[in-house]
């Protein structure tokens, strides 16, 4: 029995071929960050992993970032507008969605795991480039993280169409706009 399914698989980064396969410069890239493995705290894949499954317009990339990492690098000179999804621990109530615009590395949230070590020297390098994309961050609040676990919670979990409905929101008002990097 075959199935017919809309998935667009994300990609995980193997090699930099990808980031110039074709023109980004108008294309806006969601990118979802956190430790697959750490219940609530992989929120940020678990909305790609969603947004995989949905028929997107074609000048939104999505990519499974992980734990980050300077691999990630590419992903910064190839697209003008990178919008990050990830957990917070952030006192607000659990399954809140918030957006800030983070202009250091400083302003991204407090560490919640070995990922976010990496996430922020990371950024810290983005801003030593030349061209630097217009960066997003939609940040959903949890209580706790649960190592060696893929599951999570039902709070966290309902969040993630209200978090995709942003994103796409933010995505389309991106892609109306001309697309320029900070220089």
């Amino acid at each position: 029995m075959q199935m017919k399914t809309l998935e667009r698989t994300p990609i995980a980064i193997s090699s930099d071929s990808f980031f110039y396969e074709k023109d980004k410069s108008n294309s806006v890239l969601i990118l979802g960050v956190g430790n697959y493995l750490m219940g609530d705290e992989g929120i940020g894949v678990h909305v790609i992993q969603e947004m995989s499954k949905m028929a997107l317009p074609e000048n939104i990339d999505i990519l499974d970032g992980g734990t980050g990492g300077f691999l990630l690098l590419n992903c910064f000179e190839s697209y003008p507008s990178i919008i990050f999804v990830d957990a917070t621990m952030d006192g607000k109530p659990e399954g809140t969605v918030s957006l800030i615009r983070p202009k250091f590395a400083s302003d991204f949230p407090s560490a919640l795991s070995v990922h976010d070590v990496g996430l922020k020297d990371m950024i810290e390098a983005v801003y030593l480039m030349d061209t630097i994309p217009d960066i997003y961050l939609f940040t959903i609040s949890i209580k706790e993280i649960n190592p060696m676990t893929i599951e999570i919670n039902t709070v966290i979990k309902n969040a993630i169409p209200k978090v995709i409905e942003n994103i796409l929101q933010l995505a389309n008002t991106l892609n109306q706009k001309s697309p320029k990097f900070i220089h």
